[in-house]
């Protein structure tokens, strides 16, 4: 049986001492604020970045919200387009400003955070949609942003991992834009929530139990058909050939667990290049637990470091 690393074990007992409600007993708005106030109470200092921006883009759905970090040092520099995480219900820009500032400093990139439309307000497919065209404009506009065109990768966490994926293969699909890496923090890869992983850590592992996905998908799909499409469970996608190489890191006590490795050896299977990791003793979200949990800064510097290879 899995034990857990004893920081994440603090981890727990702190999130316990907060009284955090569990996720499927609340609403999405209480949700959202329970999220908002758990990342406004995380003390770490972020590396440094040259500037950060909030633009405007056109998307299919109305305006798409863009956070863009430019790092230190002269351009054009490589672009990394991140989506964040929360079962595409929770989350936002600035609950995950710190991992996006690390990764901008860390990886040495522009990097484009996407306030992307999430459910129940606007269910599957919108929070694809909108996360591709975010991609496609950092692309056709790399000239002006000061990126290179011919250097780009994408980036998410869980639910971000889920729409980093999707867009790949999106990606592969249109022809452009050519993507050096995708990078793939214990996404979801199958909504029909059937993997080993999620029984043996249902409840007692973080906030995100077997009963949290089941309400993430809910408010997420229009209907439990949606998670035969690929775009809502990309290990469903007829092929995976020919799609960005990537890099897979997975929590070991995390529901998600199989579904980031089931998604490497399908990757593998169709050749596709993939570094792959499990941080053992870890939880969901242990991502962005800095400076708390060493294997938070670990993670994320396995992270910049495979981008600056991907971009050399």
């Amino acid at each position: 049986m899995a034990s857990l690393h004893p920081q994440i074990e603090k981890v727990l007992t702190a999130m316990a001492e907060a009284k955090l409600r569990p996720i499927e007993d609340m609403t999405p708005a209480e949700a959202r604020q329970q999220m908002e106030m758990m990342a406004a109470a995380r003390i770490a200092e972020p590396l440094p970045v040259a500037r950060v921006e909030e633009r405007m883009i056109p998307g299919p759905g109305g305006e798409i919200r863009l956070r863009l970090y430019w790092p230190q040092g002269a351009g054009p520099v490589p672009a990394i387009v991140y989506y964040h995480g929360g079962g595409h219900v929770i989350g936002s820009l600035d609950t995950h400003d710190l991992v996006a500032r690390n990764l901008c400093g860390g990886a040495q990139a522009l990097v484009a955070s996407v306030d992307y439309r999430m459910g129940p307000e606007h269910k599957f497919p919108a929070a694809v949609d909108d996360s591709f065209a975010a991609l496609l404009w950092v692309h056709a506009n790399a000239g002006t942003l000061g990126a290179d065109l011919d250097r780009i990768g994408v980036h998410g966490d869980s639910a971000g991992g889920n729409l980093a994926a999707v867009v790949a293969l999106l990606a592969r699909d249109a022809g452009r834009p050519q993507l050096r890496l995708q990078s793939l923090v214990y996404p979801v890869t199958d909504y029909r929530i059937v993997t080993n992983s999620y029984d043996t850590f249902a409840k007692g592992y973080g906030v995100l139990t077997r009963d949290a996905m089941v309400w993430f998908r809910n408010h997420y799909l229009r209907s439990p058909d949606d998670a035969g499409d690929w775009r809502a469970s990309p290990i469903r996608a007829p092929s995976l050939t020919g799609v960005a190489p990537a890099i897979v890191i997975t929590a070991e006590c995390d529901v998600l667990h199989d579904d980031g490795e089931s998604y490497t050896e399908s990757l593998r299977h169709a050749g596709v290049p993939v570094e792959y990791k499990e941080f053992p003793g870890m939880i969901h979200a242990f991502f962005g637990m800095v400076p708390g949990v060493d294997d938070a800064m670990n993670a994320q510097r396995m992270v910049w470091a495979a981008f600056k290879r991907a971009f050399a």
